[in-house]
């Protein structure tokens, strides 16, 4: 039964990817970890191959389209290459905790890093002059990131997009690159993982497909869903998953002691916390309102 579950996440985890681009592919290794009852370190090699293969399809995509700046993406992918096999060897040196509360960090970053996206406005294949410069940040960037990636598992799309951004690239030039840069990095985490990690084929196989099928999908609705509230309502999901892996990692007895307190207080605790979230999120809408008025101006 959970199988078939899992396969339907798999199924949600491909469109989302097809629809958003970077970011969606996050609920990989909780999926995995929590729906299908594979062990964290397995699900994260796990998931560098279903996110490298979906990657590297959407990546594809965009080459037609002449929205990859190949130069960029093997230079920045060079980089996440060396650093996603060091994260891979890297990785049995944590243990199992430790590995998902780092996740949960990246879950929360990427969801911030969602929150605070600008759509563009529109599609440019154009390239400013620094594009093909600074060689050595984006080695050193593409480095960064692909330790994250071989360490936990995780694309790092929503890290890759500013960066390419801050060399030049447009939004979507960036968006694009980005999915080749994250392909070549699971391959490389991967290498880094098959030492110490034995993959069950027909599991992945299995996720992998019904994933691809549902990039596809997300695809082909692209255009009839607006990617930025999906985008929003997509990234409060992610924090409130990433609350429930820091909140799964807690050892029993403290999270005993935290649920009778939590439910001593009653609804004052919940108040706090959907206001300390809330507000921020409300004021910074209402700021970014202002700004385009004032540029409607």
């Amino acid at each position: 039964m959970m199988l078939y579950v899992g396969l339907a996440g798999a199924l949600l985890v491909g469109v989302l990817l097809g629809l958003l681009g970077g970011g969606g592919s996050i609920l990989t290794v909780p999926l995995l970890v929590y729906v299908l009852g594979v062990e964290p370190r397995t699900a994260i090699a796990m998931s560098l191959v279903v996110v490298g293969v979906t990657s590297a399809s959407g990546a594809l995509f965009h080459a037609r389209a002449g929205r990859v700046r190949w130069r960029t993406a093997f230079v920045f992918g060079a980089g996440g290459m060396v650093g996603a096999f060091l994260g891979g060897k890297l990785n049995p040196l944590f243990s199992a905790s430790t590995l998902m509360l780092f996740f949960a960090g990246v879950m929360v970053a990427a969801a911030i890093a969602m929150l605070l996206r600008t759509e563009a406005t529109r599609v440019s294949t154009e390239v400013t002059p620094r594009a093909t410069t600074h060689v050595g940040r984006i080695l050193l960037q593409g480095l960064c990131v692909g330790i994250l990636s071989g360490l936990v598992g995780a694309g790092g799309g929503f890290l890759i997009v500013p960066a390419l951004a801050l060399v030049g690239l447009s939004t979507p030039m960036a968006t694009a690159t980005s999915l080749v840069v994250i392909a070549l990095q699971c391959a490389a985490g991967l290498v880094g993982h098959l030492g110490h990690v034995e993959l069950p084929w027909k599991l992945t196989g299995e996720v992998l497909a019904v994933a691809l099928a549902g990039s596809l999908l997300g695809g082909k609705l692209a255009g009839h869903v607006a990617p930025g509230s999906l985008r929003k309502g997509f990234a409060v999901f992610v924090l409130a998953t990433a609350t429930f892996l820091l909140w799964a990692q807690l050892p029993l007895g403290l999270r005993a002691r935290l649920g009778q307190g939590l439910a001593s207080a009653g609804a004052w605790p919940w108040v706090a916390v959907a206001t300390g979230v809330g507000l921020p999120i409300v004021l910074w809408r209402l700021r970014v309102v202002r700004q385009r008025a004032t540029r409607g101006h």
